[in-house]
């Protein structure tokens, strides 16, 4: 047993992929099929939290009667590790995620994790992982922290045990097809969330209810599902598990608009992100209510040039077409759109450390040499 800082032991793989294998694993990168060697966990019990350690990734033991199979305490979040110029590694907005991470705690009657915790397992991971962050354009070591309800009661209460654990995953393109624009459903008979609900927490349950809304989407022949709100099924919410912007011509300046934070969408990492980077490409913004007719008269009109929906496994992804009942809009011709393209690759450039961060967004992880 290794102390990697002063805060997390490490109880190293006895069995790590060798080079060769980890390279061939390296290679054609599928989202979220192939993680690294090791996971970092910590346990919640007794009121406190204990127990930070970095072990060999697997499987996890959990009682039949753990609440988080009964009931669904269960978040998560994801953000990445960047390879730098100098070889160094990156994570892009930890302390974001973390913030979000608590605010999803408290809706679902969690306790909150302490940021020396969250920051500092992403840290102890991907130091020991090291050589799991890839070095091609656009790829990147996704991390994906969570927390379960572990306590082995059937009482209808929050649980009184948690299991906060963090695992890692190379990523390339999220979308299959590469960097092309998707064609999504606009979906009036299911919903994402409702007012009160558990729309802006980033948990399990928001996903589980999405999965056959996404299905019909795919019968359609669509990629993507886009959210209507609850009450009105006509304003638009988000696309799939990503946020949504719709580029509005305004001269030579265009203004990218997304939908205003209502309680019922999840307040995107990289949706703030580009809100912040847009005025220095020399774009303005809004957040605003976009009613669906809306915005299909605004596209066919011209007054709408781009959509591109943006997250983090996606980075930003053109929309290329909106289809629903008695619906069939094509935008940009089906092409990506210049706006998409340059807040992509000035956000790329910033997270891999080829364009200035301005905004202090990148948190260098110390790594042996």
């Amino acid at each position: 047993m290794t102390t990697i800082d002063a805060t997390f032991q490490l109880h190293r793989s006895t069995s790590p992929l060798s080079d060769a294998e980890r390279a061939s694993r390296l290679q054609a990168i599928q989202f979220g099929r192939v993680f690294s060697d090791h996971m970092a966990q910590v346990t919640y019990r007794d009121g406190q939290w204990q127990e930070p350690t970095v072990k060999a990734y697997g499987p996890v033991a959990l009682d039949p009667a753990a609440s988080v199979l009964h009931y669904g305490q269960a978040i998560f979040e994801g953000f990445k590790a960047y390879r730098q110029p100098d070889d160094g590694i990156a994570l892009f907005r930890p302390e974001a995620n973390w913030e979000r991470f608590n605010r999803s705690a408290a809706r679902l009657a969690m306790p909150s994790i302490p940021k020396e915790l969250f920051i500092g397992a992403a840290e102890a991971l991907v130091a020991v992982d090291q050589a799991w962050v890839p070095h091609g354009a656009g790829e990147s070591l996704y991390l994906r922290p969570f927390m379960i309800a572990t306590d082995p009661f059937l009482g209808v209460r929050p649980s009184e045990q948690y299991l906060f654990m963090l695992i890692a995953s190379p990523a390339g393109e999220y979308f299959p097809q590469g960097l092309k624009p998707v064609s999504v459903w606009a979906s009036k008979e299911y919903v994402r969330a409702a007012p009160g609900g558990t729309g802006e927490a980033k948990c399990a349950g928001n996903y589980a209810a999405s999965l056959l809304a996404q299905a019909q989407a795919q019968q359609h022949g669509c990629d993507q599902v886009i959210w209507l709100d609850a009450i009105e099924r006509e304003v638009i919410e988000e696309m799939g598990g990503m946020n949504l912007f719709f580029v509005y011509r305004n001269g030579a300046a265009p203004v990218i608009v997304t939908p205003a934070l209502t309680g019922t969408l999840l307040p995107g990492i990289t949706r703030s992100t580009l809100l912040d980077l847009a005025a220095s490409l020399g774009y303005s913004s809004e957040e605003r209510r976009l009613p669906l007719t809306q915005v299909l008269a605004d596209i066919a009109s011209g007054a709408i040039s781009e959509v591109f929906a943006c997250g983090t496994a996606a980075v930003i992804t053109p929309v290329g077409l909106i289809k629903g009942h008695g619906i069939e809009q094509t935008i940009n011709n089906g092409e990506n759109g210049p706006v998409a393209l340059s807040l992509r690759t000035a956000l790329l450039g910033i997270q891999r450390g080829t364009l200035p961060d301005t905004h202090g967004w990148l948190h260098p992880v110390a790594v042996a040499g």
